[in-house]
């Protein structure tokens, strides 16, 4: 597969072979350009294809600054940037709730907005008792009322002795998981948190107004960039608000409807590769 596209008039081309291979495309003022992970740049559980990873080296051979936008934890948002090729730049992880700064041998963390996990953890236990509970411990893993299936968390899980043992520290974020977990999402809602079910049985809970936009528009003012020459590619619920705020968004092909409405397009659906052409969308973005 062979993807074309044109920036600033030259070509700049890209196949599933090999890196992108760039004509000398001019610099222009760099956009910022964000991504979601899972069911964006690659199914969950899958690495991107090699027209994704030939998208991304373009976009960043170009001089764009490219950031992965994720519900993961940190750890989890860390290791699929440097699978994707990214060893400089920025990271949003927890959806928005923790950023970091990439470099080649690490990274730095930016900002921690903690979430106050003590009326959300009582209020799942008094209404379901049966649900898990997980308080991201940053950079680490979690802090577990019960032990997750495989593979659902990524780092260590502490296992506390009650429920408590959850707010004992700091944490950004905390995880809902079980049968129909989402149902809850109404009722954390109106205690005034951000609540985002992930899945059916799964729901991400986040301080208020807590947002991958709120720390995409932060790392936008730190580098400079103007809110023109932002795009954004997202597919899930915890996608709006950064579609909302990009200046050019772009939703997957099988984002649900409500999604797919916030946006200015919408491209290929992630098995058709759709994130390698929303991608090469940021090379065509007029010199500011």
């Amino acid at each position: 597969m062979r993807y074309i596209a044109y920036h600033q008039g030259n070509i700049v081309t890209a196949t599933t072979s090999g890196a992108a291979a760039l004509s000398d495309a001019p610099m222009s003022t760099p956009a910022l350009v964000a991504c979601d992970v899972e069911g964006t740049l690659a199914r969950a559980g899958r690495r991107p294809s090699p027209a994704v990873l030939d998208a991304i080296a373009a976009v960043r051979a170009a001089g764009h600054h490219l950031v992965v936008a994720t519900g993961r934890s940190l750890s989890s948002a860390v290791q699929a940037a440097r699978q994707l090729g990214v060893r400089d730049g920025w990271v949003v992880a927890a959806n928005g709730a923790v950023t970091a700064r990439l470099r080649p041998d690490g990274y730095s963390i930016a900002q921690v907005v903690p979430l106050d996990a003590e009326p959300v953890c009582r209020l799942v236990a008094r209404t379901r008792p049966d649900l898990r509970l997980a308080a991201e411990v940053v950079g680490t893993g979690y802090r577990v009322t019960r032990r997750f299936p495989e593979r659902q968390l990524s780092g260590h899980e502490e296992v506390v002795r009650t429920v408590d043992g959850l707010w004992v520290r700091p944490t950004p974020r905390v995880v809902v998981h079980g049968q129909w977990a989402q149902r809850l999402t109404p009722a954390l809602r109106e205690s005034g948190v951000t609540a985002i079910p992930a899945r059916v049985d799964w729901v991400d809970v986040t301080a208020p107004g807590t947002t991958k936009a709120t720390a995409l528009e932060s790392i936008r003012v730190e580098l400079g960039v103007a809110s023109s020459r932002t795009v954004a590619v997202g597919h899930g619920e915890n996608d709006l608000e950064m579609l909302a705020w990009a200046a050019v968004p772009i939703a997957m092909g099988h984002a649900p409807e409500a999604v797919r409405a916030v946006a200015a397009r919408v491209t290929g659906t992630v098995d058709e590769d759709g994130a390698a052409e929303a991608l090469f969308d940021a090379l065509l973005l007029p010199a500011a």
